[in-house]
């Protein structure tokens, strides 16, 4: 994707157009605007945008008439129309003539920025900086990879990840389940977004239940709602994951935390595309693609007797896996640029120079946390480091903060005199407690440490450490932690 993604704002009151530039020039879109459909006609064959973002009706025409000149000088420019009328019918015929997607005025700038995002992951265009329309967008080999947050492309060189695309690619097609397993911080849930944005289904919802992080007491309700006066606190009825997916897309994350006896329910959703709500008899069926991602291998877990082996075969129709970074070091480059720019954008400052040095020392480390947490590091970089430069000396700081803070923390806190004790190094950046500290003792510190790299963030802690958000909470219970700190 370009450096700075291009969108023409047309509207005839000049008050929403100064909003709407306004609102994404401080997001670090290149905007330009016009007035009318023969203005934006003339930005139109002047330049190719990313995006265009058109009122309907005008006074010197409709937003329809702006997406045919983008469809013919652009085929690729995504377009979103938006009116102060909306309809159905409206809604319809823009959509049948092309428009990626339509919203009705008064707007929240945050959604239309969501669509946005969401648009541009479903156009064909990327314009390179010298303008020139090139390729296709998303491409294989050229895009972005997000950690939860709104998902965007997938970027990286390395056979083993354009191979895992272009099966996904090919899942995108059909509408067979799929099964994602691969470790944590890889990019599962992209991937999932991706075969969704690929596939006919991209207009409908894309809908995602972490299978660990739902309470197991309330996760059947999450999955297939539940009617009114259903268990104590049910005050009203609603809908399941299932039902809200209808149409589109059902992502199950961590799927391997799903409960033994839960298992045979979600095995006939499957298999039926059917459920009952919880407290009620009759049945709702549903049109969905099911996606599930895990960080375990569940084949291991069905000879465990911790998983059902109908269930895992219904799911595994198709397997992707994602390679770990590690094994595409080569493209750790291409993803620190990424991040580099992206938080630079998000601050208004000048992306800065990556220096070779500094490069070599993040190709040099295992990134345990994979992408995830890659990009965490450069997001923490770019923080405390506003020079133009990053080299050694800010990965060096970085990781020998990193690398001592929580053990630090431990040896203050501890009820073990043997908490004092220094720590060791085993390579860059990387702290050890000293031998002999007790088991659990280096687990709490450990556990305290990634918390806080992840600033309490349960839920993306627990995927670095490789164990389910359930565990966590019951490690932060266990060694005593300050729950509320950790919501």
């Amino acid at each position: 994707m370009t450096r700075v993604s291009s969108v023409l704002v047309v509207d005839d009151e000049p008050g929403i157009r100064a909003a709407l530039q306004a609102n994404f020039a401080r997001r670090g879109w290149d905007v330009e605007t016009a007035s009318g459909v023969r203005d934006a006609t003339e930005a139109l064959e002047r330049r190719v945008f990313h995006l265009v973002v058109s009122d309907v009706r005008m006074a010197d025409g409709d937003g329809l008439a702006v997406m045919r000149s983008a469809r013919q000088l652009a085929p690729g420019t995504a377009v979103i129309l938006l009116t102060a009328f909306g309809s159905v019918p409206d809604a319809v015929s823009a959509m049948r003539s092309g428009a990626f997607d339509y919203m009705t005025k008064p707007i929240s700038f945050e959604q239309l920025e969501e669509r946005a995002e969401r648009v541009m992951r479903q156009s064909s265009l990327a314009i390179p900086e010298d303008g020139e329309q090139a390729g296709k967008f998303p491409g294989t080999t050229a895009g972005v990879l997000h950690s939860n947050e709104t998902a965007g492309n997938i970027v990286g060189q390395s056979p083993a990840l354009l191979r895992a695309v272009e099966r996904a690619r090919a899942a995108s097609t059909t509408d067979a389940d799929v099964l994602v397993e691969a470790e944590s911080g890889t990019g599962k849930e992209l991937l999932a977004r991706f075969i969704h944005d690929s596939s006919d289904r991209s207009r409908k919802p894309f809908v995602a239940i972490n299978c660990a992080a739902v309470p197991e007491h309330l996760l059947e309700s999450e999955l297939f709602g539940h009617a009114r006066g259903a268990f104590t606190g049910a005050l009203n009825a609603r809908a399941g994951k299932f039902e809200l997916a209808n149409g589109g897309t059902l992502l199950l994350d961590e799927i391997g935390e799903m409960p033994l006896h839960l298992q045979p329910k979600l095995l006939r959703a499957l298999q039926e595309r059917e459920f009952e709500r919880l407290g009620e008899t009759r049945s709702t069926k549903v049109d969905i693609r099911v996606i599930a991602t895990t960080n375990v291998m569940l084949g291991e877990m069905v000879e465990q007797g911790k998983f059902r082996s109908d269930l895992y075969y219904r799911l595994n129709v198709i397997p992707l896996a994602l390679p770990p970074l590690r094994e595409r070091a080569g493209d750790i480059p291409l993803l620190a640029r990424y991040f580099a720019e992206k938080y630079a954008a998000k601050a208004r400052r000048t992306p800065p120079e990556l220096s070779p040095a500094f490069l070599d020392r993040l190709a040099c480390h295992n990134w345990p946390g994979n992408v995830r947490e890659l990009g965490n590091f450069m997001r923490r970089v770019l923080s405390l480091h506003p020079g133009a430069v990053l080299d050694e000396s800010c990965f060096d700081q970085e990781f020998q903060v990193r690398g001592s803070a929580g053990f630090d923390a431990a040896a203050s806190g501890s009820r073990s005199a043997d908490a004092g004790h220094a720590t060791g190094s085993a390579g860059p950046g990387v702290g050890m407690p000293a031998a002999g500290l007790p088991i659990r003792q280096v687990e709490r510190v450990h556990l305290e440490h990634t918390l806080a790299m992840t600033h309490g963030n349960r839920t993306q802690a627990a995927e670095m450490l490789g164990i389910s958000v359930r565990t966590m909470r019951n490690r932060i219970r266990d060694y005593g932690l300050p729950p509320r700190r950790y919501e």
